[in-house]
């Protein structure tokens, strides 16, 4: 069977995250593509990694996670006014548009331009599907245990 799930697991799996409307924000099982990464390397956010313990290659499993479990809730504080001057120069912001943002010692965060006025443009730097319950389902295909362990 295998063994089982843990920090610092190799894991080959493929994942549906979907919201509660239907809409399908990531499907691995669709593009035939599974999702490589070692548990808790930050690939995952911290409450999809929680929902993989313990299982073993061959196992499903669907969770409904809360969006504190998930993206987190949503951070009014995180809905910014930046200078229209800050935008490169043949750049048109307008509402709708996710952009990338450098905020000093993080670099590529997507924004979300939400109103462009004369002098600035309000942007939600917020993670798309934060404050979202997520349904995740997954099927595990294989599973490496952390060389530490092995011994």
């Amino acid at each position: 069977m295998g063994p089982d799930i843990v920090m610092g697991s190799r894991v080959r799996m493929h994942l549906r995250l979907e919201l509660h409307d239907g809409t399908v924000v990531e499907d691995t099982f669709a593009t035939g593509q599974p999702l490589e990464f070692t548990l808790g390397d930050g690939t995952l956010v911290r409450g999809l990694e929680l929902g993989l313990l313990g299982l073993r290659p061959g196992d499903e499993q669907t969770l409904t996670l809360a969006p504190e479990q998930a993206y987190g809730t949503r951070d009014p504080a995180l809905v910014v006014e930046v200078p229209r001057a800050a935008f490169p120069e043949g750049v048109e912001p307008k509402p709708g548009l996710v952009m990338t943002f450098d905020l000093g010692e993080v670099k590529d965060v997507p924004g979300l331009l939400l109103a462009v006025g004369e002098e600035s443009v309000t942007v939600d730097l917020n993670h798309p599907l934060a404050g979202k319950p997520i349904i995740y389902h997954v099927q595990v295909l294989s599973v490496s245990v952390p060389e530490d362990e092995t011994a």
